[in-house]
């Protein structure tokens, strides 16, 4: 992080002033110009790619370069129209991409805007307000209660100083540091109580410390680093879809070869038959499905809209319900990120009492009174402003009728004694009722010492040793559940006492409260859904391993023969010990943003399909690496939500499992449409392809190719990206394969393209027998047409039959089979368009063996769903 062998919390300030040459009084401005000579402090900025980088990414996939091939060969067959619509086709794709990217390109931008714009610094002896960039190594800066710490710096000194870090280490606690301490060279980010970071926020007091690390020399700017070093990760669906781009490319290859050496054998004209081999190698490309695929994850990009899920890139709705572990961070996305009283006891200190069930007696109302005078936090038009625990006591006093503002105004605070890390208390003192009154919170076993009396709800009496060892014994209890406890006391004073007289003696013990961080209700639920799901959460957080426990226990993430690791347990694993002990571990403890990126990388090398769920800077690096990153919109930093995929508006785990919901459904869909394209391009190939086999007139013509592939083909699979998900599509595994071809797609797109080619080349037989080979072809191409109509309706489920819709009707299918139907009354029934798609009438008789045909299509699908379902499992049946 620092430039100097010995890290700064490592030495005394002594040493560090040593260290950094300079002295409390600050450097001369002489010595700064010469030390900003080698940087100033901010952070190194990545340039962003350029529109024509970004268009060379998005022309070098795989899918789309077939596509530009199949249009260049279109155009040579002479075939304008497709080639136009083919490349047409890119240029959508492209423009979305580009756009795509253009919005995700701020990361680094957002990280220079956290960082603090001024700072409170010494130089030559007098405190100066300068820009924070303008720091150097070695200046003394001063900290007040609200700044921004504006870098990495080791403190001089720190009266009650409380700094929030939450954004660097994810634990939502200030922490309370200590200049005079002196820590081990290992010692955890949290853990490094006499050093202050850049962009953390002073919460409460004071501090003055030496700068030892500006711009990327600081924790912020290792992180930035990490960013930077991260490589764009490519998405599940765009590595399936490069895959049946592959598969395609091979596929027409092999066709193109075997169709030319068979004309070659039959002795054909080498040039004719070599632009019949392009034109079957083009018609086994879906030209539509890009496109198609493109249209079905922004239609489901605007239904997560709706459910508070704000997705930045398309595939990323598909690769969300791909994913087989969500990693989440604790404070913000688990919990609410804000420190809550749950409970509280008086009196009786066996057992505690939940907030909503606090009895409204003259203990607990004793207790509500410490806890809102005794606290210098405060509400400003309802924004909570001060330290989160004593935020925490205003709602518990607002509980039983106590409004902390006119609690003040009405007893003003007379004098006080501040919290120090020493006494670990604080006491005020008031005049309520005309009688002087002192309050003291603060640890609880500091507190009991001083203590000679309790107060019960019948008054006030002795305290004994038994009750001190009930209320020790209770919040040690309370303790190992991740509550804060503290303790609260209070006594009468005859008369106003001087400054530093000692108030916290024979002090009446009230009670206590314990608060935490609470999670979010709604969250157990949804890790519930998820494991059904077959997909595992596990908690990686900067908090302490008692709390993260305790919140992981309560939502169900951690289970018995599950893991918790600290991120001291972390540092000492190698990459193969943690690769074996990520794949039972549900929460990680007192990690790094560097041992959060690890875990994301070790999952991966597990095969998992990773999503990172978080809203600090600490989170940015693992948002950037995991498959899917998922920041928080609310509570989330700029840096977080720049680098994340997907953004959730409400901050809820459960929109999660909502858009994992979309995510299935859109992969399902998405392999609906390339099911039915493909049984469309296999009918026409096989069609094509034996009756080059065989020596035989050409049953279709490449007119009526392109006009099954781009006209009766693309409407239907456009409705069949917008069919609504399976009943039971959160009930089974993830698919974990690298391609969208499973096994029993490809078998069914084999068997129902074959039997559809048999169905095509029989119908052209029959019309052919008349003598009349153009009455054939018209009625070979109307059931190719026709049929591939009709199989939408089949395509709706894999196992369910035609007739059962347990999600309700598609509305849209309807609508395109119309649509489909009048494009084709159109051409086959208006004579000047006839001509054009070299098409003739058919007879009625030939009318009924078209449509016949035609029928038989959905009756061998509905066929094998039948036989398939007796022979099948029910358990294997809830994926289809």
């Amino acid at each position: 992080m620092d430039n100097h062998r010995q890290k700064p919390w490592t030495n005394n300030q002594a040493q560090v002033l040593k260290q950094t040459k300079t002295e409390e009084t600050g450097l001369t401005e002489d010595e700064v110009r010469i030390r900003q000579q080698a940087g100033f402090n901010e952070l190194a900025a990545k340039p962003p790619k350029t529109i024509l980088q970004m268009l060379k990414e998005q022309l070098i996939d795989p899918m789309i370069m077939i596509l530009l091939g199949a249009a260049l060969f279109s155009a040579i067959l002479g075939e304008y129209t497709e080639a136009i619509i083919i490349f047409s086709i890119v240029v959508l794709n492209t423009i979305i991409g580009i756009v795509q990217e253009k919005k995700a390109q701020s990361s680094l931008a957002a990280l220079r805007d956290m960082s603090a714009p001024m700072a409170h610094v010494v130089r030559n002896g007098k405190e100066q307000l300068i820009p924070a960039k303008e720091l150097v190594v070695g200046d003394i800066v001063n900290l007040h209660d609200g700044d921004m710490v504006p870098a990495d710096m080791r403190l001089l000194e720190a009266a009650n100083l409380k700094i929030q870090e939450a954004s660097l280490t994810g634990e939502s606690v200030p922490v309370e540091k200590d200049a005079q301490t002196i820590l081990k060279n290992d010692c955890s980010l949290g853990d490094r109580i006499n050093m202050a970071f850049s962009s953390s926020i002073v919460t409460y007091d004071r501090g003055r410390g030496v700068v030892t690390a500006i711009g990327m020399n600081t924790e912020m700017g290792a992180i930035a680093s990490m960013l930077e070093d991260q490589t764009e990760i490519e998405t599940p669906l765009k590595r399936k879809l490069a895959r049946v781009g592959k598969i395609l490319t091979i596929i027409g290859i092999i066709i193109c070869i075997l169709v030319f050496a068979i004309g070659a054998l039959y002795q054909r004209p080498l040039l004719p038959q070599f632009l019949v081999a392009i034109s079957l190698a083009i018609s086994i490309i879906p030209e539509g499905l890009p496109a198609t695929a493109t249209i079905v994850m922004a239609l489901g990009v605007k239904r997560m809209v709706k459910r508070n899920a704000l997705i930045k890139k398309l595939p990323a709705v598909e690769t969300l319900g791909s994913a087989t572990v969500i990693c989440s961070d604790k404070t913000g996305t688990l919990t609410l990120n804000k420190m809550t009283v749950t409970q509280a006891a008086t009196s009786d200190f066996r057992k505690t009492v939940a907030v909503e069930n606090i009895p409204r007696n003259q203990a607990y109302q004793a207790l509500a009174y410490a806890g809102a005078l005794c606290n210098d936090a405060h509400l400003d038009q309802e924004k909570a402003i001060g330290d989160p625990t004593e935020v925490a006591l205003i709602p518990f006093a607002q509980k039983l009728g106590i409004d902390q503002a006119k609690l003040k105004k009405t007893y003003p605070r007379i004098l006080e004694q501040p919290f120090d890390s020493d006494r670990k208390r604080m006491t005020t003192v008031h005049q309520i009722d005309g009688q002087y009154i002192a309050f003291t919170k603060g640890a609880v076993d500091e507190m009991l010492p001083l203590c000679t009396r309790i107060m019960t709800a019948d008054g006030v009496r002795q305290i004994t040793a038994e009750d001190k060892q009930q209320i020790l014994s209770l919040t040690h209890k309370m303790s190992s559940d991740a509550l804060r406890v503290l303790g609260f006391a209070t006594k009468k004073i005859n008369s106003i006492p001087q400054e530093n007289a000692d108030l916290e003696n024979e002090l009446i013990f009230i009670g206590l409260n314990g608060m935490i961080d609470p999670p979010r209700e709604e969250v157990a639920e949804s890790v519930q859904t998820c494991r059904e799901a077959g997909i595992r959460t596990i908690m990686i957080t900067g908090d302490h391993k008692i709390t993260a426990l305790a919140i992981a226990k309560k939502l169900k993430i951690y289970q018995d023969g599950d893991l918790a690791i600290s991120g001291n347990e972390l540092d000492q694993m190698s990459d193969a010990e943690l690769d074996q002990v990520v794949k039972n571990a549900t929460v990680f403890a007192r990690v790094s943003p560097a041992d959060k990126l690890r875990i994301i990388q070790s999952l991966k090398r597990n095969g998992e399909v990773t999503s990172m769920t978080g809203d600090g800077v600490n989170d940015s690096p693992a948002l950037k690496a995991a498959d899917i990153g998922v920041a928080m919109g609310v509570t989330g930093t700029d840096v977080a939500k720049d680098v994340a995929d997907m953004i959730l508006l409400d901050d809820s785990f459960t929109t999660i499992a909502d858009a994992i919901k979309e995510g299935r459904r859109v992969y399902r869909n998405i392999q609906k449409v390339i099911q039915f394209l493909l049984v469309g391009n296999i009918a026409e190939i096989t069609t094509l392809f034996v009756a080059t086999l065989f020596n035989w007139d050409a049953p279709l013509l490449a007119v009526h190719i392109l006009w099954v592939n781009l006209a009766t083909a693309t409407l239907p699979a456009l409705a069949l990206g917008v069919d609504p998900a399976s009943k039971n599509i959160m009930k089974h595994r993830p698919v974990k394969t690298g391609t969208l071809f499973e096994k029993e797609l490809v078998n069914r797109v084999i068997s129902q393209g074959i039997f559809v080619a048999m169905l095509t080349l029989t119908a052209y037989f029959i019309g052919a027998a008349t003598g009349n080979q153009i009455a054939g072809q018209t009625m070979a191409f109307s059931v190719l047409a026709l049929s591939q109509m009709l199989r939408a309706f089949n395509q709706h489920s894999n196992t369910d039959p035609i007739w059962k819709r347990a999600t309700g009707m598609n509305i849209w299918l309807v609508v395109s089979f119309l649509v489909s139907a009048l494009f084709m009354g159109v051409i086959l029934f208006v004579p000047a368009i006839q001509k054009i798609f070299y098409l003739t009438s058919l007879s009625a008789g030939q009318w009924i063996v078209v449509i016949a045909l035609a029928m038989l299509s959905i009756a061998q699908v509905e066929v094998i769903k039948y036989f398939k379902k007796l022979h099948r499992p029910t358990a294997n049946l809830i994926k289809e």
